[in-house]
């Protein structure tokens, strides 16, 4: 599976960006997106910003679950108290998504019957994925805030701190 991760600021800007593959069940951590998808990933989250924003007025949780699907692209969101969304973009077969056309087919179904660790890790849909997601937009949002007590740092800047970018790696090599 492979992520794309960025922080939109409250005039809907990028102020911070990071792709990453999955850990867990033998990754290796490195995305696997094709190069199409790197400027289609930035389009698919911020055209899910429009939705978020309808969902954020109507509901006191930080963490939105999966606020949108697109193709095989999976869009969860985490609102901060001043309005900075986190938003997690996944997609569990990069390699397969196509973004030049519309599927012809419909999505297949995983089996009803008993599924292994490997299927629900992979499958992000689940329970277990849901709560792997919250778990690392909390600890990111832990780092937010020690980021954002930087005296140097200004709000909707851009975040260049490599200690910033380590945490975050980490919380994903952690949960992802």
């Amino acid at each position: 599976m492979s992520y794309y991760f960025t922080i939109i600021g409250t005039k809907d800007n990028p102020l911070f960006e990071l792709e990453f593959g999955t850990s867990k069940v033998g990754g290796d951590g490195i995305a696997r997106f094709r190069d199409e998808a790197r400027y289609m990933n930035q389009f698919i989250v911020h055209a899910a910003l429009d939705i978020v924003e309808e969902v954020q007025w109507g509901t006191k949780e930080q963490y939105l679950r999966r606020v949108d699907t697109f193709q095989n692209n999976h869009v969860h969101c985490f609102l901060t108290g001043g309005n900075m969304k986190f938003m997690l973009l996944m997609n569990p077969d990069p390699s397969n998504t196509t973004y030049s056309a519309y599927q012809t087919s419909p999505p297949s179904r995983p089996s009803t019957g008993r599924q292994s660790t490997i299927l629900l890790a992979a499958n992000p849909t689940s329970q277990q994925t849901e709560d792997a997601v919250r778990q690392f937009m909390a600890e990111v949002y832990e780092a937010w805030i020690k980021c954002l007590m930087n005296p140097f740092y200004l709000i909707n800047q851009p975040v260049r701190s490599p200690i910033f970018r380590g945490r975050v790696s980490a919380a994903a090599k952690k949960y992802l």
